[in-house]
Formats: structure tokens, C-alpha cells, sequence
């Protein structure tokens, strides 16, 4: 077998393969052979039919046969001796030929970048540090109270902070438009879920009214049709309740199952929650930043394999993220255009983590995975079934060992940069990690 190797771009090689023709017909006589063994032919006996026969009407299928399985296996062979480290399934061209001459195919493949490390001496990042104050809990507090009121009905005009129950249509002109209706719909006044001056307009009614509002989309409305459009809505009350408010006692407490019973025990147990949202938000910004600015250092391209690749993958994410009850979303015809830069900077990232894991051999050894997981369970109920579900789901536990062998990255990184410690409160904390998600 002779190989040789031609760069046609950065990361794309063209590999000639050649297969002396004495391989391809020794291989294909063997094939003959062991078919005449087996095949049914009208006028011989199962295993009588002479191979000269076979040869005669199969041999061109059993050829091409053969070479389909030589190309499949001296690939591998080919890119091995060339030292070549391929990051995609090759396009293969093969080179017709008659029995008599040897046969040759080119093999087009996309290999992965060589990434030089940069010394993260060169790093300079601000590292965020908080502490969650009485204040944090006592407003958290504040707020599962108002995720577990208890509505009421109400024979009275509604008021901010009701809820109400509606039928509503909305008209642009004459004409009703899509989305624009709502049967049944709940709604608690005050919230600003729905368009400026639509809540505004319900304040006042009771269950039985019905009116006609007029509003204005913005401009920079989601849906283009309506945006700076001015719609008339009308509106059905159904139900007017109003909220009361959980009191701090024991029924409300055991919602949450604290591991301390009374208030003290049940502050202690959601001060705790805080704390650990706290330091992993604060811990996946820092690594985004740092990992980020880290590569920013190197200059390399990235396969287009795995950059389509990825592209597709965060279609279905997508499709995931905004299917509703209607069905999954089918985002076939949304333009690739749309994932591209992530999706390169996503390639990049993780080409320039495996880089890292394999220059300093990092391990994601049994110790770290367990320990790692132990801390995550601190959150839990029932922190020894947590640790066993991911111990006993393959790929759930290798999800982890990522994210240890993410954390070793991290830290070896954070070692040799320059590091400025920066206070932020418990709310900002939690917002910028928001802002970071949309």
C-alpha cells in the first residue's frame, strides 16, 4: 500500500491511497471460494458449484465488494502511517481501474487544529465574591410566600395584585389577528405580562364586565406584524380573586421540607440554598470569563464538520427550549446563519479545553467524580439516592466527569493569572447570571 498525503487548505488533506491489485484479486478469490460453498445455482448440488462460475456471473459485484471493505480498512491504516488526526468521516473518491492495474482512491478529510498553549500567565480577570446577607433571605422569603398564596373569589372591582380570570380578542382594524385571543386565561394584575396599558384597562372591572381597550405594540414588539401597531382589545371578566398570603408557620415550612423544624430551622435551610446558587453562579461566570479570555489568546480555526455539527445540535436545542403543548418546533428552516458564531465559539472552546486536559493529563479520578457529587447532594432531600442516580447512569456520571475535569482546568488556569477580587451582593449575582442566559 503506498499513501500520500496533499494539504489543500488548513485543516483539509486529500490522502492517495494505493492497493496493489494483487491484494484486491487474492481477497476477491477468497470471496469466490467461500460463496461457491454456499450459493444455489440451478443444476449443482449446494457446495458443488464450481468457482470458475461464480468468478463468471458474480465477479463483478464480489469486486466491487471487496474494494468497498479494502477502502474501510486501509484508511485507517493510510491515516495512521500519514500521522494524520482526523476530526471527520472522509469523502471518498475512488480511482476506476481494470483488473490488471492497481486500484487508488482519495480520501478527503478535515483534520483538527494544532493548538500551541499560551502561558495563562497572560491572564488578567476579575473574580466576583459575595456573601448572602439577612436582607437576601428575608426578601427570598418574602417571595415563596408570594409563590404559594392561595387565591380567593371576590364579588368586588379588581384592584393591583389580583387575579383575574378573562376571555379577551384582539382586533388591528377590523380584522382579528393571530395570537390575539385568549379563552379562560388567568392573569394577576401588576405583573406587566402582557402589553403597556392592558392590565391598566382590566383595573376596575368586576367578574361579568366586559369593555374595549386600545393599546399600542411597541417597536421593537417580538412579532414584526404588530410592532408600532395600534389594537383594539376587547375583553370579558370572568372571575375576580384576590391573594392571601401564607403565614410563616409550620404548614408553610413543611412545603419546603427543612431538615430543622421552625422558622429559625426553615430561614437556615433556604439561607443555605442561597448560599450554594450563589457560589456556582459566581463559579460558571468566573469559568466563562476566564475560559473566554483564555482563548482570546490562541488563534486557530475550527473543522467545519464539527462546526455544522454543532449548529445542528443547537437546532435541537432550540426545538427543545421553545416547544410548548402544540408539538416540537421544527427549526429545519431556520438559517444556520443564526447558530454560526456560537457555534464556532463553541468548537473552539471545547477543542481548547481537550487541549488542555491532554497536555497536563488531567483525570477526572473516582475521588474527585464522588466528591464533586457530594457536594452537589447537599441540596437535596435525599442526598445518598442523588449520588447513586448519577453513579449508576453512565451517561449521566460522565456528564460529571466533564465538569470535573472542567473544574482542574479552571483551576489550573486560575494559578498562574492575575486575579482581582471584586464584592457583589447575593440579587446582583443572580441577575448577571439571568442577563448571561437571557
Amino acid at each position: 500500500m503506498q499513501v500520500s498525503v496533499e494539504t489543500t487548505t488548513i485543516l483539509e488533506r486529500r490522502v492517495t491511497v494505493s492497493l496493489p491489485s494483487e491484494r484486491i484479486d487474492n481477497a476477491v478469490d477468497k470471496k469466490v471460494r467461500q460463496t461457491a460453498k454456499t450459493i444455489r445455482i440451478d443444476g449443482f448440488r449446494k457446495g458443488k458449484v464450481p468457482a470458475s462460475l461464480v468468478k463468471k456471473r458474480y465477479g463483478g459485484s464480489i469486486r466491487q465488494e471487496i474494494i468497498g471493505e479494502l477502502i474501510e480498512a486501509s484508511y485507517f491504516e493510510a491515516i495512521a502511517e500519514a500521522g494524520i488526526n482526523p476530526a471527520s468521516m472522509p469523502s471518498i473518491e475512488p480511482h476506476q481501474s481494470d483488473a490488471e492495474q492497481d486500484f487508488s482512491y482519495v480520501a478527503v478529510v478535515e483534520v483538527y487544529p494544532e493548538i500551541s498553549l499560551v502561558e495563562p500567565a497572560a491572564l488578567s480577570v476579575e473574580r466576583q465574591l459575595g456573601t448572602v446577607q439577612d436582607a437576601d433571605v428575608d426578601d427570598m422569603v418574602a417571595l415563596l410566600q408570594k409563590q404559594h398564596v392561595k387565591w380567593f373569589l371576590v364579588d368586588r372591582s379588581s384592584v393591583n395584585g389580583d387575579q383575574v380570570n378573562i376571555d379577551f380578542t384582539g382586533y388591528i382594524g377590523d380584522e382579528a389577528f393571530e395570537g390575539g385571543a385568549g379563552q379562560g386565561r388567568d392573569l394577576v394584575l401588576g405583573t406587566n405580562s402582557m402589553i403597556t396599558g392592558f392590565e391598566a384597562g382590566i383595573i376596575g372591572m368586576k367578574a361579568g364586565d366586559q369593555k374595549e381597550i386600545t393599546v399600542v405594540f411597541p417597536e421593537d414588539y417580538g412579532a414584526e406584524h404588530l410592532q408600532g401597531q395600534q389594537a383594539r382589545f376587547s375583553i370579558k371578566v370572568n372571575k375576580v380573586s384576590e391573594a392571601e398570603t401564607p403565614e410563616l408557620d409550620d404548614a408553610f415550612f413543611a412545603l419546603f421540607n427543612p431538615k430543622e423544624k421552625g422558622e429559625l430551622g426553615f430561614r437556615k435551610e433556604v439561607k443555605g440554598n442561597m448560599v450554594r446558587e450563589m457560589s456556582q453562579t459566581l463559579t460558571n461566570k468566573l469559568k466563562r470569563q476566564v475560559l473566554d479570555a483564555y482563548l482570546k489568546l490562541h488563534q486557530f480555526d475550527a473543522p467545519k464538520t464539527l462546526i455544522d455539527s454543532e449548529i445542528e445540535h443547537m437546532k435541537q436545542e432550540s426545538s427543545k427550549q421553545f416547544s410548548g403543548s402544540a408539538g416540537k418546533l421544527d427549526t429545519s428552516n431556520l438559517p444556520d446563519e443564526i447558530f454560526t458564531d456560537q457555534a464556532i465559539h463553541r468548537v473552539k472552546m471545547n477543542l481548547l479545553v481537550t487541549e488542555i486536559i491532554k497536555i497536563h493529563a488531567l483525570k477526572a479520578t473516582p475521588e474527585k467524580v464522588r466528591a464533586l457529587l457530594e457536594s452537589m447532594a447537599q441540596g437535596y432531600d435525599e442526598p445518598q439516592e442523588f449520588i447513586g442516580h448519577y453513579m449508576g447512569n453512565k451517561e449521566k456520571l460522565a456528564q460529571i466527569e466533564s465538569l470535573v475535569l472542567e473544574n482542574q482546568v479552571l483551576g489550573y488556569l486560575l494559578s498562574a493569572a492575575s486575579i482581582t477580587d471584586i464584592e457583589v451582593d447575593y440579587q446582583s449575582a443572580v441577575e448577571l447570571e439571568k442577563q448571561d442566559h437571557g
